[in-house]
């Protein structure tokens, strides 16, 4: 008998971090599993999706204000154009909440 690993679905380890929030432990479990590199990296791909969700600048600017590459921005763009316009608006709810 082979062991299978805990976690094998995307939607097992959404549950994982669901438990973490109800728990309080959501900053620890995230800070623990992602390195200092993926933390940053999550930081500017929410900046992308609120910048290009404003629509005030243009996707190099805000390759350039950002610090990443324009293929990063156009990812990000294109994630959008994927959802339905009832995604965006509870994605731009979420992000672009004071």
């Amino acid at each position: 008998m082979t062991e299978q690993p805990q976690y094998q679905e995307w939607q097992q380890v959404m549950d994982l971090i669901t438990r973490a929030v109800q728990d309080g432990q959501h900053e620890m479990l995230l800070t623990m599993l992602m390195t200092a590199d993926e933390r940053e990296a999550l930081i500017a791909r929410v900046n992308i999706f609120g910048e290009l969700m404003k629509g005030d600048l243009s996707q190099r600017q805000i390759s350039q204000m950002l610090g990443v590459g324009i293929a990063t921005i156009t990812r990000g763009s294109n994630e959008l154009k994927s959802r339905t316009d009832a995604e965006k608006q509870e994605l731009s709810n979420l992000i672009l909440k004071s």
